[in-house]
């Protein structure tokens, strides 16, 4: 798996970066439908975040307390952390 994982929500791009995530798990209780934890305890997408509304993906994200997670607007400008 890379380190970096990049999804699109509509037309926020959502990135989970695996070296800085340390499975807290705070996305996963903020927007379990976008979020999962792997078999090391590290943050994935799971299958239908397309789905997920953008200011629902933006708040789980905003809540992981190392910054592991990282959403970029359609212009490039980072909303999160």
């Amino acid at each position: 798996m890379p380190d970096v994982e990049e999804r699109k929500v509509g037309e926020l791009t959502v990135r989970i970066d695996r070296l800085i995530c340390v499975g807290f798990g705070d996305c996963i209780e903020a927007s379990p439908a976008s979020f999962e934890l792997d078999d090391e305890g590290i943050a994935i997408f799971r299958d239908g975040i397309e789905a997920v509304s953008e200011s629902e993906v933006v708040t789980a994200c905003r809540t992981c307390p190392v910054d592991a997670l990282t959403v970029l607007g359609p212009d490039g400008t980072q909303l999160a952390p």
